[in-house]
């Protein structure tokens, strides 16, 4: 039996849309990129997703969002959403990704504003799946409720 995946010290953890196309295209991408190993994956419609957003209900959004999650399971845990989270998901890639957190200097409205546009139009733009897509055997480690 395969040791269940798990968050350390410095990792967060990305809740996402799994049967959005552009979720998990962002979830690739940022896997392929996360040279320090600081993220893990679960998706929105996972029971692992639906205990977090337990904890945070007055925080707790809908399908239409990313979520990051510091701390996971720490009584410091934190929940970020929206444009925060996908500044942050970059930001932790390192490199010249930090420079994703240049976008912190316009107003969260703003921010926010953008990514609900994109966020109303992604099934249309980059299509739904029936279920969550698996993730590859390779990477299965990075996913915590698959």
């Amino acid at each position: 039996m395969t040791e269940r995946p798990s968050i350390s010290e410095g990792q967060s953890l990305i809740l996402y849309d799994g049967v959005c196309g552009l979720c998990n295209r962002v979830v690739r991408f940022l896997m392929r990129r996360d040279g320090k190993n600081r993220l893990r994956f679960a998706a929105l419609q996972s029971k692992l997703a639906q205990q977090v957003l337990a904890r945070h209900q007055e925080q707790a959004g809908g399908m239409d969002t990313v979520l990051l999650v510091r701390d996971y399971e720490k009584p410091s845990e934190q929940l970020l959403m929206r444009s925060e989270a996908a500044i942050e998901a970059a930001r932790m890639l390192g490199g010249m990704w930090t420079l994703c957190a240049a976008l912190y200097a316009l107003p969260r409205l703003v921010r926010d504003a953008g990514y609900d546009l994109i966020a109303r139009r992604r099934y249309r733009m980059f299509g739904k799946f029936e279920a969550c897509p698996l993730p590859d055997q390779s990477v299965q480690h990075k996913f915590l409720d698959i």
